[in-house]
């Protein structure tokens, strides 16, 4: 019997299209990040957090990923920020089509920093390559300590893990040591950034080092 996998050719236009995305962004030195998380973990208040320690630095703009509704889009541009919304119809992850199509909805000359806002989702989104400079998975304290072992695969492909919601920390039975050995066993490169999005607590340290990222690529 002949198996026909027809995964291996999405994957490979994708990556095509995201490399001439990659190609597009270093043109205009624009910096690109993929956050990654579960619904409910906190993207948007953690894009909004960082935001405002940015904005006087870097002209910004994201591009926001949803199964349905704009919900979020519309929170950002409140701030004064482009946004793009991106409705998936139903799939659980963007690709770099449609990252492309946004991308040229935006004036690429004029901006810095693009934050994509991926559709919520642990495991989808590992497998495709946007076109983005580094990933960064987001994690909230409610979610468990134990995500790691259940989802290695986003943990291994981020950049820095952002531990939101630590101000939850007393009222849930999160072992924030054990989260830590879990993490640095999958991606012992990647950076913990123990973060409140809400109170800001953590969000300079994180700024500091996505600023550095930034200036890196300059």
């Amino acid at each position: 019997m002949t198996e026909i996998s027809l995964h291996q050719p999405i994957l490979d236009l994708n990556d095509r299209i995201a490399a001439e995305n990659n190609d597009l962004l270093r043109m205009y030195h624009v910096f690109m990040l993929d956050l990654l998380a579960s619904p409910g973990a906190g993207k948007t208040s953690t894009i909004l957090a960082t935001i405002e320690a940015l904005r006087d630095t870097y002209s910004i703009a994201v591009i926001e990923g949803d199964i349905a509704n704009d919900i979020d889009a519309r929170r950002i541009k409140q701030q004064g920020i482009p946004a793009v919304q991106i409705n998936t119809g139903g799939l659980c992850h963007l690709d770099s089509r449609m990252v492309r199509q946004a991308l040229d909805a935006l004036d690429l000359s004029s901006l810095e920093l693009i934050i994509i806002e991926n559709v919520g989702n642990l495991v989808c989104p590992t497998d495709f390559y946007l076109g983005e400079d580094l990933k960064v998975m987001i994690l909230s304290v409610p979610e468990g300590h134990d995500k790691p072992l259940k989802y290695p695969g986003v943990f291994q492909v981020a950049k820095a893990v952002i531990l939101n919601k630590i101000d939850t920390m007393p009222v849930f039975d999160f072992d924030e040591r054990q989260f830590r050995i879990d993490v640095e066993k999958l991606n012992p490169h990647a950076l913990v950034f123990p973060i409140s999005a809400t109170t800001g607590h953590g969000i300079k340290a994180w700024t500091k080092w996505l600023s550095a990222q930034i200036e890196q690529k300059k």
